[in-house]
C-alpha cells in the first residue's frame, strides 16, 4: 500500500488523500482548497494526476473542503463510484449544487466590478468559475450510499468500515483494509457534547492512522459555556440596536447555532429579536438535518419525542429568494443574520459583511476555523481594513468568537480519540492543520504514546508495509 497526500497537507483545506494498492488508484476524499483566490483556482482545477485514473473515491463527509472539488474531478473525466453515508449523499447533492451556483454567480459580480475597475485604469484578469452546475450534475449519479458502521469490499483486496465521527451530520472515521494492513482515518473528529450529533467513535486497532490535527496545539473552552457565550453576545448587541452577523457553515453550523437561540429563547435568557437563516444551502440542508434524525443524539431526539421541531420556532426566518435576502439591509434594531459560507470567502455573508462590518453597533460572530488567507481569518484576527469583493472595507464591527462550538477536536480529545489505538501503530500521519498545529500535536503524541509521527507536505509519498 502506497499513500501520497496531495491536500489538507499543512494546511487545514482541500483534503485529498491518495491510496494505491492492487495497481490502481483511490482518493480518501477530493476537497476544495480555499484561500488566495488565484491559488486556489490553479490548485482546484489542475489533479496531480488523471482524473480518470481513478478507480474510486472514499468520503468522509460533505463539508466542502473534502467534498467540493468532486465535480472537477468529473469534470476532468472520473466516472467511478463516490462511497459515503446516506445522509452524508443528500448533503452532498445540496452542497455541490450551490458551490456551483456560488462559484457562478461570484465570478460574474467579480467581472462586473472588474469591468468597472478597468474603466479607471486597473486591469485585473477576469475570474472563471472553476466548475458549473452541469458539472455538479453529472457527479450525482456517481454516489454510492454505504451504511454507517457497513463492511464495504470497494475491490478486490480493498474494503473498509465507517465509524462516527461526531463532526456532521453522516461524518465517518474509516479502516481500509488491503495487502494485509489497516490503514485508519480520522476524517474530522468532532467533539463529545456537541449540539445535534451523537459522540465520536473510536477506532478498531489499525497498523498506520491519517489523523486531522486542526486544533493540535490547543484545549477548547467547555462545551457547557456556548450558550452562556452567545447569549452574552446577542445582550450586549441586542442593547446597543445592533445586528449580530454570523458566518456560519451551511451544514452542521448553522442547525447547531438555531438549536441554542431556540432554547435561549425558551430559556427567556435573550430578547426575543428576529432570527434570519440567509443561506438557501442552509434551508436545504436542514431539511437533510429533518431526514437523517438516525443521526441524532439524544438531546436533540427529544425535541421530536415532544412534537417540537428543533430548527423551527416563531422568531425564526428562513430565506431562500434573493430578494428577500436584500430585504435585511434595510432592517433597522437588533436581529442575528446567520449566513454561509463560513470562512466568508463565497455567498450572501460576503454582502451581509460588506453592508455592516463598518458599524461599531453590530458585532461579526465567527464560529468555527478560519484557514489561512481567507476573509475570516482577516476578521478574526481583527485586521483594521479588510478586503470584500477587491474592496478596502474599516473593520469597525465588534468581532467575537465562539470557540466552544468548533467541530473539531482539540489536543486532549484528539488525544484521547487515538488512545485505544495507540498500542500497536506504526505511524500517525498528521493531515487538515497548519504546521504549527500538527508540530505541537506530534510532540505530544510522541510524548504520550512514543509512536512515530510525521505532517506531510504536498506530494509526500510513503509505502507501508
Amino acid at each position: 500500500m502506497k499513500l501520497t497526500f496531495w491536500g489538507a497537507a499543512k494546511t487545514v483545506t482541500g483534503s485529498m488523500h491518495q491510496v494505491e494498492t492492487g495497481g490502481k488508484r483511490y482518493l480518501l476524499d477530493c476537497g476544495l482548497y480555499q484561500g488566495r483566490r488565484q491559488e486556489s483556482f490553479e490548485r482546484n482545477s489542475h489533479f496531480p494526476f488523471p482524473a480518470s485514473s481513478v478507480h474510486a473515491v472514499i468520503l468522509s463527509h460533505a463539508h466542502i473542503d473534502h467534498s467540493g472539488n468532486l465535480p472537477t474531478l468529473v469534470k476532468n473525466g472520473y466516472a467511478g463510484p463516490i462511497y459515503t453515508t446516506p445522509a452524508t449523499v443528500d448533503l452532498c447533492l445540496a452542497m455541490l449544487a450551490d458551490s456551483a451556483f456560488l462559484q457562478e454567480k461570484d465570478a460574474e459580480f467579480v467581472n462586473r466590478r472588474r469591468e468597472h475597475r478597468k474603466s479607471i485604469g486597473c486591469d485585473d484578469r477576469p475570474v472563471t468559475p472553476l466548475y458549473t452546475p452541469e458539472d455538479a450534475e453529472r457527479t450525482f449519479p456517481l454516489f454510492h450510499p454505504v451504511s454507517l458502521g457497513e463492511k464495504k469490499q470497494v475491490a478486490e483486496g480493498l474494503s473498509y468500515k465507517t465509524y462516527d465521527a461526531g463532526h456532521m451530520l453522516g461524518s465517518t472515521s474509516m479502516i481500509l483494509e488491503a495487502d494485509g494492513l489497516r490503514l485508519g482515518f480520522s476524517g474530522d473528529v468532532g467533539r463529545p457534547g456537541l449540539p445535534i450529533l451523537r459522540d465520536p467513535q473510536r477506532l478498531d486497532p489499525v497498523d498506520y492512522l491519517i489523523m486531522e490535527s486542526t486544533y493540535g496545539d490547543r484545549v477548547h473552552k467547555h462545551l457547557a459555556g456556548a450558550a452562556e457565550t452567545l447569549a452574552d453576545v446577542v445582550n450586549r448587541t441586542a442593547g446597543r440596536g445592533g445586528k449580530i452577523i454570523v458566518p456560519a457553515f451551511a451544514v452542521g453550523r448553522t442547525q447547531q447555532l438555531v438549536l441554542l437561540l431556540h432554547q435561549l429563547m425558551d430559556a427567556h435568557k435573550i430578547p426575543s429579536i428576529p432570527i434570519f437563516v440567509d443561506s438557501p444551502l442552509a434551508v436545504n440542508a436542514t431539511e437533510v438535518f429533518r431526514k437523517h434524525p438516525e443521526c441524532y443524539d439524544e438531546e436533540a431526539r427529544k425535541f421530536l419525542t415532544d412534537g417540537e421541531d428543533p430548527f423551527g420556532f416563531r422568531r425564526l426566518t428562513y430565506i431562500r429568494d434573493v430578494n428577500e435576502s436584500k430585504k435585511l439591509n434595510d432592517l433597522h434594531g437588533p436581529c442575528v443574520i446567520v449566513s454561509a459560507s463560513g470562512m466568508c470567502e463565497a455567498g450572501r455573508i460576503l454582502h451581509h459583511l460588506r453592508n455592516n462590518i463598518e458599524n461599531s453597533r453590530n458585532t461579526v460572530l465567527i464560529t468555527g476555523f478560519q484557514a489561512e488567507h481567507t476573509l475570516g481569518r482577516k476578521i478574526v484576527e481583527k485586521q483594521p481594513e479588510v478586503p470584500i469583493f477587491g474592496e478596502p472595507l474599516r473593520l469597525r464591527a465588534e468581532v467575537c468568537s465562539l470557540e466552544e462550538l468548533s467541530g473539531h477536536a482539540d489536543q486532549k480529545e484528539l488525544i484521547g480519540w487515538m488512545q485505544p489505538i495507540s498500542k500497536g501503530l506504526k505511524k500517525v500521519f498528521l493531515v487538515h492543520g497548519e504546521p504549527a498545529q500538527g508540530a505541537a500535536l506530534a510532540q505530544v503524541i510522541q510524548h504520550e504514546y512514543g509512536i512515530e509521527t510525521v505532517q506531510p507536505s504536498r506530494g509526500d509519498s510513503f509505502v507501508l508495509s
